[in-house]
C-alpha cells in the first residue's frame, strides 16, 4: 500500500540549488515511488554549527510503497551519490535527505525517528512543507501553519518558486 510521505531536503555545499534540482529527479526514480510535488527552494542560516554556509531547503511530497527503514536506505544512498560526508553534527553538505513524515506513522527506531525531530521548530522544513501541506497536522506536534507562525523570527526566503 502506498504511503504519502514529506521528505526533506537541504544543502550548503558545491551548488546546493543543482543538488536539491537533481534529489528531486532521484525522488521521483526510486523503485515503487512518486514525485507528487515539491516546494519552492528557500534559503536559511545554519542551525547548530553556525561557521558555514547559507542553506538551500525544500520538501518534497511522495508517495511510496517503500517502508520506512528501506526508504532511510534509499535516500542515504542519494546523499552518497552526491559525495555527502558526515565529518561532525551539523556539518556543512553537499544534500541531506531526511523523512519529516510517513503517512500517519509516529516511529523511534536505533535509525529513525518520525516525525522528524525539532522538524516542528524549523522555518526551514516548515515553510516548504506549509507551502506543500498548510493544514497538515504532524503528528503530536500540530498543524503545520500554527508552527510556522511560531518561527517567524528565523532567518528564511524563499529563492525561487
Amino acid at each position: 500500500m502506498s504511503e504519502t510521505v514529506y521528505v526533506g531536503l537541504g544543502g550548503n555545499l558545491q551548488d546546493p540549488e543543482r543538488h536539491l534540482q537533481n534529489a528531486f529527479d532521484d525522488l521521483a526514480s526510486l523503485p515503487h515511488t512518486r514525485l507528487l510535488a515539491h516546494s519552492s527552494l528557500y534559503g536559511s542560516a545554519p542551525v547548530g554549527y553556525t561557521n558555514q554556509p547559507d542553506f538551500i531547503n525544500a520538501v518534497a511530497m511522495i508517495s511510496t510503497e517503500l517502508e520506512p527503514e528501506p526508504l532511510l536506505d534509499a535516500l542515504l544512498a542519494i546523499e552518497l551519490r552526491h559525495g555527502r560526508r558526515r565529518d561532525f553534527p551539523n556539518s556543512p553538505r553537499t544534500l541531506d535527505l531526511d523523512i519529516l513524515l510517513y503517512g500517519e506513522r509516529i516511529l523511534a527506531t536505533e535509525r529513525l525517528t518520525v516525525p522528524h525531530p525539532r522538524m516542528g521548530e524549523r522555518a526551514f522544513v516548515l515553510l516548504p512543507l506549509q507551502e506543500l501541506s498548510p493544514q497538515l497536522m504532524i503528528p503530536g506536534v500540530g498543524l503545520v501553519s500554527d508552527k510556522a507562525a511560531q518561527c517567524h523570527d528565523q532567518r528564511v526566503s524563499v529563492l525561487k518558486p
